[in-house]
């Protein structure tokens, strides 16, 4: 029997203009988050930071997030992607040229605080418009591609960053890199919507899509969306796991310049390698699992064991904590931001899998939200631990254990047997 993708239009292949448009944003996305750790060396130099005043900068952007994906979720659901994804963008552009104009911890943690609030309407947009774009087996492949985004953003930032900061001071790239968004907005407005009201695809698009999910469901209450144990199941993998990935954002930088002497200017090669390795992994996750489901695989079966893929790489992370070689550290530091991506990229599809179009938002939302209560704990503990004791042990430890144990709660928590994978 032909392949329904294969016997509609070349306008089918809209969808991964969209795709493109979500890849770019999620770059420019972390772009603005990871600029922070690059200067973060730099910063506590010439501001005089403590070990404790950067986590609780790291802190004020966490809380923010977790405030923010709650509540872009629940607005993205009501007012659609196209508008809630470019105010999205909006706001975090100019919350990070705000950095620029900051003096002191206090000025550092508003502008952070308003970045949060901001860049927590990205993945709940974004799963979303890919479950209201691409069929289900699609739906992992299509998260792993735009979630790459956030590798070639913390690939771009060390390449660019240095060299503006060095050139023209640190405020300069904070300026420079707000000013990316708008760019985005200019072509989001011409080539970004909705399938209903995208004049560029045909109704036989339309009608294979809609076909495939069913009839348009009405939105759920909130109250009925955390009632599921599937929403829990996601959330509590989100607490367990987005807090290593906010890890590495944030002190990766910070890990290679205090142990192994790396300065700013010799921050990119490292950097680079670790998310080459991130933008592999979040590509192959995700074409794992729509490759297992092509051969017959169940939904849940085929992301459930590239997630079990995934969490076991994550374990070879804890050599990092004590190898006195950079690029052994590099190479398992790389390995464990492409387990994170794989992993993450199967967690997601897993919410359009089980959810109506209309809920998944707001789903991604609390469980991003648990994520970032999770990336504000591990903040505070690093913080805490490094300023104490200095050692990276305690943190990669955590690191290489969490995968496994987010597997096994998602597994139990989420009742596997009786869940429904459409």
């Amino acid at each position: 029997m032909a392949d329904p993708l294969s016997i509609i239009p070349a306008k089918l292949h809209y969808r991964w203009v969209i795709c493109a448009l979500l890849f770019f944003a999620t770059t420019i996305n972390y772009v603005d988050r990871q600029l922070l750790g690059i200067l973060a060396p730099t910063l506590q130099t010439e501001i005089g930071w403590s070990e404790i005043d950067y986590a609780n900068i790291v802190v004020s952007f966490q809380f923010a997030y977790a405030i923010g994906l709650v509540g872009f979720g629940w607005l993205i659901d009501r007012i659609g992607t196209r508008i809630g994804l470019i105010l999205a963008v909006s706001l975090w552009s100019v919350s990070s040229a705000a950095h620029g104009f900051a003096t002191s911890v206090f000025g550092f943690a508003c502008a952070r605080f308003g970045l949060g609030i901001s860049e927590a309407g990205n993945f709940p947009a974004s799963v979303k418009t890919v479950s209201e774009w691409f069929p289900k087996r699609e739906r992992a492949f299509a998260i792993g591609i735009f979630n790459s985004g956030s590798n070639v953003g913390a690939i771009i930032t060390p390449l660019l960053v240095p060299w503006i900061a060095l050139t023209w001071g640190w405020r300069a790239a904070f300026l420079c890199t707000g000013a990316l968004g708008l760019l985005w907005i200019v072509a989001a407005l011409t080539l970004f919507n909705s399938p209903a009201r995208c004049q560029f695809i045909t109704d036989q698009h339309r009608a294979l899509l809609n076909g495939e999910d069913g009839p348009t469901a009405t939105k759920s209450s909130w109250r009925s969306i955390a009632s599921r144990r599937e929403t829990w199941a996601f959330a509590i993998a989100k607490f367990l796991t987005d807090p290593i990935w906010w890890f590495f954002l944030y002190w990766a930088p910070k890990y290679l310049s205090s142990q192994f002497g790396v300065q700013l200017a010799g921050l990119a090669a490292p950097l680079v390698a670790i998310y080459l390795m991130a933008d592999v992994g979040s590509i192959l996750g995700g074409w794992a699992s729509s490759r297992l489901i092509k051969h017959g695989m169940t939904n849940l079966a085929a992301r459930q064991r590239v997630m079990l893929w995934c969490a076991c790489s994550a374990l070879l992370v804890i050599y990092a904590a004590k190898t006195p070689n950079l690029w052994v550290a590099v190479t398992v530091l790389g390995l464990a931001t492409a387990a994170h991506q794989g992993w993450s990229a199967n967690l997601f599809a897993t919410v359009s899998d089980i959810f109506p179009k209309e809920d998944v938002a707001s789903v991604v939302g609390i469980g991003g939200t648990l994520g970032a209560i999770g990336g504000m704990m591990i903040a505070s503990v690093t913080g805490l631990v490094l300023e104490s004791t200095g050692s990276y042990v305690v943190p990669f430890v955590i690191c290489s254990s969490a995968y496994l144990v987010a597997w096994f709660l998602f597994r139990i928590v989420g009742n596997p047997s009786s869940v429904h994978y459409r």
